[in-house]
């Protein structure tokens, strides 16, 4: 399975607006999406956090690459900071272990 972790901090209060406007909808539509086998959000030390597993990396993608999270990805310089990270695992990650690997693996943007 693909596991996907990601963690953004919104650029000031128009940024935080913006990430709500966004995020609410991405995440409703990642928990119904065609391969999603696990779906939660967390605030970590001020990070908010997603940690998804797919039951491959296409189905990631398709997510990824289509409606509200495509437009979120668009505007996403103007709305936050943060990194990604995805992997291939054999079990889904403990939120602890998720942090972990965001902070020591991840993709700054």
């Amino acid at each position: 399975m693909h596991i996907s972790i990601t963690g953004l901090k919104p650029k000031g209060i128009i940024g935080f607006l913006k990430f709500w406007l966004y995020a609410i909808p991405s995440f409703k539509k990642a928990s119904h999406s065609e391969g999603i086998l696990f779906c939660e959000v967390k605030n970590i030390k001020g990070v908010h956090c997603t940690l998804t597993a797919w039951q491959t990396i296409d189905h990631m993608k398709t997510f990824v690459r289509s409606g509200v999270h495509l437009k979120a990805i668009k505007q996403f310089h103007t709305i936050a900071t943060g990194k990604t990270y995805g992997y291939e695992a054999d079990q889904i990650p403990t939120w602890t272990e998720a942090f972990d690997l965001l902070q020591s693996k991840g993709k700054t943007y």
